[in-house]
């Protein structure tokens, strides 16, 4: 387990998304993401980048919880016990997208943007998740602020964590994270600053 070399808040989403497609470029990697919370911010900001076309293969917004079984493979009986804003739902849509779109790297958001709370997940939990060749993390996040700000926070943190998966820095430098000790040492933690520490994905 480390910390978040990021944070979710930090960096602007144009020179993560320049990084990520850069490192997936020069690793001749395709790429492709399954949303929900976000709608398609993530493979939109992807695509603002001039030369994307050579990266990303495209994206599936799965908005409805059943979508994610149907498009992206998720498993019907784990959204029945645990409902789509979960860390292991996100891992299967990140690993789903990239069998889907036959991409090399798979990124996946899935969560709370309110204002109101979702069978009983407060406004802005979510949690995002990342299949590589390299390996596959996830992530939960804990934000605070309006519905539009919790979504660009989640697409910044999926976008750094995509270059944490492969080992690339990230263009936003240096930010202190809270991180805490874990039972699971497969499980990474993330909090904004305002946020204490919980255990994601």
């Amino acid at each position: 387990m480390t910390p978040d070399p990021a944070g979710p808040a930090a960096g602007t989403p144009g020179a993560l998304a320049r990084a990520v497609l850069d490192g997936a470029r020069g690793r001749g990697w395709s790429l492709a993401a399954a949303e929900s919370l976000t709608g398609g911010l993530v493979v939109a900001t992807l695509v603002d980048v001039p030369g994307a076309s050579a990266v990303v293969r495209g994206g599936v917004v799965a908005y409805a919880t059943d979508l994610k079984a149907a498009t992206l493979g998720v498993d019907p009986d784990l959204l029945a016990r645990r409902g789509p804003v979960d860390p292991e739902v996100a891992a299967q849509m990140a690993a789903g997208v990239r069998r889907a779109l036959r991409a090399d790297v798979g990124l996946a958001t899935t969560g709370v943007a309110g204002p109101d709370p979702q069978d009983g997940h407060p406004p802005g939990e979510a949690y995002v998740a990342v299949s590589t060749p390299a390996g596959d993390r996830g992530r939960r996040l804990d934000l605070a602020g309006t519905r539009a700000e919790v979504r660009a926070g989640v697409v910044r943190a999926v976008l750094a964590l995509a270059l944490e998966a492969w080992g690339d820095p990230s263009p936003a430098g240096d930010m202190a994270t809270n991180d805490a000790p874990d039972d699971e040492p497969d499980d990474e933690r993330v909090a904004a600053p305002h946020d204490k520490p919980v255990k994601g994905a």
